[in-house]
């Protein structure tokens, strides 16, 4: 399968420092249709053997260089090989038009990930799990309901992307009418798209941020707006989506057969985030009249808001000993 000729930045441009315990380098493959995916390997130093193996993404419009390379090159630390990637049409990674989010592609981008690890000598194909973090944790359940190989799933302060594109946030626009207005206005934006001979931004996270912005607008400027997090690649530090990137979303949910899911996962949240209620739902879901319960796990981090769960906030909340723990048991 042919790959295409990606331009890969060769210096350390992570919104986090180099650990000396992991090795690094650039890695591409190919999903199933035909997009070249740009990521950066992880291994712990001096590997040898056959290791377990994580693939790691998100969140929804950030880049590898954020919270998924710095995930993986923490879970590295401690004894796995992991794979973060740039999902297609972002970041590094190919497609020839930027900026788009399809709930197949984008499954199948973690599958090709797992594809890309299965492949690779230090890793034993059998010992595979995955994170997702935030729009990506859903991507990564979904995923787990398709992929038999996946055998523990990591879902990080999660959203359920076509839950809030077809009802917005909190449920707030679940309603026909609503969903009617949201289809109507993205496909009068195809034709002004197609007219104008480009695709019109929806922008990034807002800035400069408005005093009475919501809270959780605010948490969003702290991390991809700041030092924190901000990347010059970054969707959601910069230009954000195209207008009808998530068009799709509208009418395709993701979770429909996660009570399927036999293998091991964790869904990991803050209290504090206004993102909780999609964990909590996608676990009870999960569970419900489910034959595959007893390995499914709900953690929640008192305190933590959502982008606490991206890089730790100001006081280290994500559970690294934690997932060392649940991977090791589930990878073996």
């Amino acid at each position: 399968m042919k790959k295409e000729e990606l331009t890969l930045t060769t210096q350390w441009d992570k919104t986090f420092p180099k650990s000396e315990k992991t090795d690094h380098r650039k890695v591409t493959f190919v999903n199933r249709y035909g997009i070249t995916l740009a990521s950066d390997l992880y291994t712990p130093k001096n590997a040898a053997g056959k290791l377990p193996a994580i693939a790691v993404c998100g969140p929804f419009g950030a880049v590898k260089e954020q919270c998924a390379g710095l995930y993986a090159q923490t879970m590295a630390e401690r004894g796995f090989v992991t794979l973060a990637f740039d999902p297609s049409f972002t970041g590094e990674s190919g497609g020839s038009v930027r900026y788009m989010a399809s709930p197949d592609i984008n499954t199948e981008d973690f599958m090709a990930a797992v594809d890309c690890l299965s492949l690779n000598d230090l890793v034993d194909p059998d010992r595979i799990g995955i994170i997702g973090i935030c729009g990506w944790g859903g991507m990564a359940i979904n995923t787990a309901a398709l992929d038999t190989r996946v055998k523990a799933t990591a879902a990080m302060t999660m959203y359920d992307m076509t839950r809030v594109n077809a009802k917005g946030y909190f449920d707030s626009e679940d309603s026909e009418e609503a969903r009617y207005a949201k289809r109507a206005a993205m496909c009068a934006q195809r034709l002004a798209d197609l007219k104008a001979g480009e695709y019109r931004l929806g922008g990034g996270v807002v800035d400069p941020l408005p005093a009475d912005a919501p809270y959780f607008v605010k948490d969003y400027y702290d991390y991809y707006k700041t030092e924190r997090g901000y990347h010059p690649r970054s969707l959601n530090s910069n230009g954000g989506w195209n207008v009808i990137g998530c068009e799709s979303f509208l009418n395709q949910p993701i979770l429909q057969y996660s009570s399927e899911i036999r293998s091991a996962v964790l869904v990991v949240h803050g209290d504090a985030a206004h993102s909780c209620y999609f964990g909590k739902d996608a676990y009870a879901n999960m569970v419900k009249d489910s034959k595959y319960a007893a390995n499914k796990e709900l953690l929640i981090i008192p305190g933590a808001s959502h982008t606490d769960l991206y890089d730790g906030g100001k006081n280290g909340v994500i559970p690294f000993d934690k997932l060392a723990s649940f991977f090791n048991a589930y990878l073996q």
